[in-house]
Protein backbone atom coordinates (compact mmCIF):
# COMPACT_ATOMS: atom_id res chain seq x y z
CA UNK A 1 0.00 0.00 0.00
CA UNK A 2 2.84 2.38 0.82
CA UNK A 3 4.34 1.84 -2.63
CA UNK A 4 1.12 3.02 -4.26
CA UNK A 5 1.20 6.26 -2.29
CA UNK A 6 4.86 6.87 -3.12
CA UNK A 7 4.20 6.07 -6.77
CA UNK A 8 1.20 8.42 -6.84
CA UNK A 9 3.23 11.25 -5.28
CA UNK A 10 6.12 10.71 -7.70
CA UNK A 11 3.78 10.60 -10.70
CA UNK A 12 1.91 13.71 -9.55
CA UNK A 13 5.22 15.52 -9.13
CA UNK A 14 6.36 14.44 -12.60
CA UNK A 15 3.08 15.62 -14.12
CA UNK A 16 3.42 19.02 -12.43
CA UNK A 17 7.03 19.27 -13.54
CA UNK A 18 6.13 18.34 -17.13
CA UNK A 19 3.36 20.95 -17.13
CA UNK A 20 5.77 23.63 -15.90
CA UNK A 21 8.40 22.66 -18.49
CA UNK A 22 5.80 22.68 -21.25
CA UNK A 23 4.74 26.19 -20.28
CA UNK A 24 8.32 27.44 -20.39
CA UNK A 25 9.06 25.69 -23.67
CA UNK A 26 5.94 27.13 -25.28
CA UNK A 27 7.17 30.66 -24.45
CA UNK A 28 10.67 30.20 -25.87
CA UNK A 29 9.88 31.30 -29.45
CA UNK A 30 8.33 34.52 -28.17
CA UNK A 31 11.30 35.12 -25.89
CA UNK A 32 13.64 34.49 -28.81
CA UNK A 33 11.81 37.03 -30.97
CA UNK A 34 11.90 39.55 -28.13
CA UNK A 35 15.64 38.97 -27.67
CA UNK A 36 16.26 39.53 -31.38
CA UNK A 37 14.20 42.71 -31.30
CA UNK A 38 16.19 43.95 -28.31
CA UNK A 39 19.46 43.19 -30.11
CA UNK A 40 18.30 45.19 -33.14
CA UNK A 41 17.31 48.08 -30.90
CA UNK A 42 20.67 47.92 -29.17
CA UNK A 43 22.43 48.13 -32.55
CA UNK A 44 20.24 51.10 -33.51
CA UNK A 45 21.00 52.78 -30.19
CA UNK A 46 24.73 52.31 -30.73
CA UNK A 47 24.44 53.85 -34.20
CA UNK A 48 22.50 56.78 -32.78
CA UNK A 49 25.07 57.22 -30.02
CA UNK A 50 27.82 57.38 -32.65
CA UNK A 51 25.85 59.93 -34.66
CA UNK A 52 25.22 61.96 -31.52
CA UNK A 53 28.90 61.94 -30.68
CA UNK A 54 29.80 63.09 -34.20
CA UNK A 55 27.19 65.82 -33.92
CA UNK A 56 28.66 66.88 -30.56
CA UNK A 57 32.13 67.17 -32.11
CA UNK A 58 30.74 69.18 -35.02
CA UNK A 59 28.88 71.45 -32.61
CA UNK A 60 32.08 72.07 -30.64
CA UNK A 61 33.94 72.89 -33.86
CA UNK A 62 31.21 75.31 -34.91
CA UNK A 63 31.29 76.90 -31.45
CA UNK A 64 35.02 77.50 -31.89
CA UNK A 65 34.44 79.07 -35.29
CA UNK A 66 31.68 81.25 -33.88
CA UNK A 67 33.97 82.46 -31.09
CA UNK A 68 36.64 83.37 -33.67
CA UNK A 69 34.09 85.24 -35.80
CA UNK A 70 32.81 87.15 -32.78
CA UNK A 71 36.34 88.22 -31.87
CA UNK A 72 36.96 89.41 -35.42
CA UNK A 73 33.69 91.36 -35.41
CA UNK A 74 34.65 93.01 -32.15
CA UNK A 75 38.01 94.00 -33.64
CA UNK A 76 36.33 95.42 -36.74
CA UNK A 77 33.86 97.40 -34.62
CA UNK A 78 36.69 98.67 -32.41
CA UNK A 79 38.64 99.86 -35.47
CA UNK A 80 35.59 101.69 -36.86
CA UNK A 81 34.78 103.41 -33.58
CA UNK A 82 38.31 103.79 -32.33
Amino acid sequence: MLWWIVLAVVLATLVLFATAVRGVLSRLPGLHRAALKLQRRQAEALELAGAAQALQHRSEALQGQLTTIQRRLELIKAKRHG
